[in-house]
């Protein structure tokens, strides 16, 4: 059941018990100000039964907010409702009307907020926010050029698109290490479907003792020689297969409903493990496809990066785009692909956001394929890069073209920049959700996140610009979440705006 709350909270009127009020200049204040919350709660009114069944559940501003406090804060849970009971302008931006010592609610409902907020939700969110923002800069601003037939068609702006891989928390896998951790788990199930028979039938026999010593032995080894290694993944696969076949006779004679919930899905996902592994180790492959590499999240797939710090990682691949410094992820999947493929589509989410193809595209080289080039081509983009065939004799024209493809890298840049703040900041650099939508929500809101710091950056620049007369300079005072930390002189006003 949900109670839809008709007031609407206003900044003057949160109380607070100990007297005084509130600062309008506080981040959180601001925030509250940008977020759609209208859309939002729309959307989360239509998430439950309208019967007006069960317990009432949590207004839609609280559960988006927190959400939104977590990844900004990179906080845990636990944290997040901890901070919630001491800090009164969290408790604003949440939407409570007045402070309140107790804890709103327990650190598991975050859970199910995520749950309700899809990363699709999300994503139409963060466009909605950008929008009414863009919209509300261009209110002020002259319509200019408004009576040509072809303003709205012309290709305008620049569009930075890259991908890249969001870890998700799970342990460096080996086939080892996964046969283990199947073969222990295969034995907690079968110590819980023999419990009605103790007493009466004698336990499966396991050789538990016997496959951890093995294991250790090479585990805790520093040269794993591949003979060695070949021997014990065979010794483990039949230590994990008798498990299977003991599980199997033993689900004859008692249901498996006895197991929970968690145990059933490990069950389910150690008889595909086993099936993989068994068929790479006959075979003597290290590839199959849809390789499980985690029993706790088998939605995780490796992926191949290439990157000097790790050239394979394993969580989804994200592609994004970059559109004046905010971004818009275009694509979540947990299995890998060629980011070229996304290419044509971002470049229309491009004109469906804005209007207009974006005049320029800045890619790495991946992205220049045939099909690319031709579809830039058509729709006059031009995308960064050499062209094809061989370069002009005209030297200053092969020298002009060297300093565009040089600038064309430079525009390219941010989106790096971009990437490292979410994974540093914004807990891109380790999902912690432990399920596949859950973990996309994640990733969707530290996009999401970073568009709203930078929003509130560049409305700390308005307001504190002070443009000096004599000069023709602005004197502005830079602002991060942890206060102002410095001054800079500027040639030109600063200007909010989309494109």
């Amino acid at each position: 059941m949900y109670r839809h709350d008709t007031k609407q909270l206003e900044f003057i009127n949160f109380a607070l018990p100990f007297g005084g009020k509130l600062s309008s200049e506080n981040r959180w204040v601001i925030k509250a100000e940008i977020m759609p919350w209208d859309m939002i709660e729309e959307y989360y009114r239509k998430s439950f039964p309208s019967d007006g069944q069960g317990a009432p559940a949590k207004p839609s501003r609280m559960a988006f907010g927190t959400l939104v406090i977590k990844e900004t804060l990179g906080l845990s849970d636990e944290e997040v409702v901890e901070q919630l009971s001491e800090n009164p302008y969290l408790q604003y931006f949440i939407g409570l009307h007045e402070f309140e010592f107790k804890a709103p609610f327990d650190a598991s409902m975050l859970v199910h907020f995520r749950k309700r907020f899809p990363a699709e939700f999300i994503s139409k969110v963060n466009e909605e926010m950008l929008f009414r923002l863009k919209k509300k800069d261009s209110q002020d601003e002259t319509d200019e050029d408004s009576d040509s037939s072809d303003s709205n068609s012309t290709p305008r702006g620049k569009l930075v698109i890259d991908a890249t891989c969001a870890p998700s928390d799970i342990r460096f896998p080996t086939d080892l290490s996964l046969l283990n951790e199947a073969r222990e788990k295969t034995e907690a199930i079968i110590d819980v479907l023999h419990e009605p028979f103790i007493g009466k039938e004698k336990k499966p026999r396991t050789y538990r003792k016997r496959a951890r010593k093995e294991y250790l032995n090479l585990a805790k080894s520093k040269k794993k020689k591949k003979s060695k290694l070949r021997k014990a993944m065979g010794k483990q696969l039949n230590y994990v297969e008798r498990n299977l076949n003991y599980i199997n006779d033993l689900s004859s004679k008692v249901s498996l409903q006895l197991l929970p919930r968690n145990k059933y899905h490990d069950l389910l996902v150690i008889q595909e493990v086993y099936r993989q592994q068994k068929l790479m180790h006959d075979q003597r492959i290290h590839k199959v496809a849809d390789r499980i590499v985690s029993i706790s999240q088998p939605h995780v797939r490796p992926i191949v990066r290439g990157k000097a710090s790790a050239s394979t990682e394993f969580g989804a691949k994200v592609s994004v785009s970059l559109c004046d410094g905010y971004s818009f992820v275009d694509r979540i999947s947990w299995d890998a692909y060629n980011e070229s493929e996304d290419l044509i589509s971002q470049a229309q989410s491009y004109r469906r956001r804005f209007g207009f193809f974006p005049a320029s595209i800045h890619a790495d080289k991946i992205y220049r394929n045939h099909e690319n080039r031709r579809f830039c081509k058509e729709n006059g983009i031009r995308l960064s890069g050499p062209a094809l065939g061989r370069p002009p004799k005209d030297q200053k024209a092969n020298e002009l073209n060297k300093k565009i493809q040089y600038q064309d890298e430079i525009d390219r840049i941010p989106i790096e920049g971009k990437f490292g703040q979410c994974k540093r900041r914004f807990g891109l650099g380790r999902i912690m959700g432990k399920l596949a939508e859950t973990s996309s929500s994640m990733i969707m809101m530290s996009f999401m996140v970073a568009n709203l710091e930078k929003v509130l950056l560049c409305l700390y620049f308005l307001l504190t610009s002070i443009m000096n007369k004599r000069k023709n300079r602005a004197l502005i005072s830079y602002y991060n979440p942890y206060g102002k930390i410095g001054y800079q002189y500027r040639t030109q006003p600063v200007e909010f705006c989309m494109i």
